[in-house]
């Protein structure tokens, strides 16, 4: 369901009619609105033009690589975009979240777990509620993170980051030279489920790392089977 009364559009790229029907079905009971489509130009389509809030994504497309269309829906939006795929390999995973994915599930699926992991895709990829510590601005080197506004600069210039990865930047800045452990972060960015989801650390560490330039190395810093650090003062 949509948080503060507002509707909450899922768009579903798949072409098994059967799991089209049933999570459309289980949606529309919890007050989300639905659209469809199996072909990847209509999809990206419907992503300019209704504009939704997360899309679940078959890899398995008649006639598109559905890892392609993955990137290209996030070089155009920061979407929640949940991969739902029978390719349940572990790098099929890492290449999806490499892609730009926020979750990876493999068919087949639990309708709760599909409904659980939605919500809380969708509670990661929206703006946290405001509190006294986030309302701040936190500068490293040259790296300016609004914390209020979620928006990061490098140098001055924008640095576009989906939810996801400023979700774990922003917890890794307030707790600025506390090593956090992975299943902590996994706890806090993706949630309780996701506590031994190591590699969705991995890959998004990486990301972040590559989108902050120079500095992402020094400002994110490993211990070791242990987890991360954003380095101190």
């Amino acid at each position: 369901m949509a948080e503060n009364g507002e509707r909450t559009l899922a768009l579903l790229v798949e072409d098994d009619p059967n799991i089209v029907d049933l999570i459309r079905s289980n949606l529309t009971v919890r007050g989300y609105d639905t659209a469809s489509t199996a072909d990847a130009d209509e999809a990206l389509l419907l992503l300019e033009t209704q504009e939704p809030d997360i899309i679940l994504l078959d890899l398995m497309l008649p006639g598109a690589d559905g890892m392609e269309l993955c990137r290209q829906i996030r070089e155009r939006s920061a979407v929640a975009v949940i991969v739902v795929s029978a390719r349940g390999g572990e790098r099929d995973k890492v290449n999806a979240l490499n892609m730009g994915a926020d979750d990876y599930m493999t068919k087949p699926f639990s309708v709760e777990e599909l409904m659980a992991r939605i919500t809380a895709t969708l509670r990661r990829t929206r703006p946290p509620a405001a509190t006294d510590h986030q309302l701040s601005t936190i500068e490293a080197g040259t790296v300016v993170i609004d914390l209020p506004a979620q928006q990061v600069t490098l140098a001055g210039t924008p640095v576009h980051l989906t939810p996801t990865e400023f979700a774990l930047l922003r917890e890794l800045a307030l707790n600025r030279g506390k090593l956090l452990t992975h299943s902590y972060l996994l706890r806090r960015v993706w949630g309780p489920a996701y506590q031994t989801e190591t590699e969705y650390l991995r890959v998004y560490v990486r990301r972040l790392r590559a989108k902050l330039g120079d500095d992402g190395a020094q400002l994110i810093l490993t211990a070791p089977r242990a987890g991360y650090r954003f380095a101190p003062d």
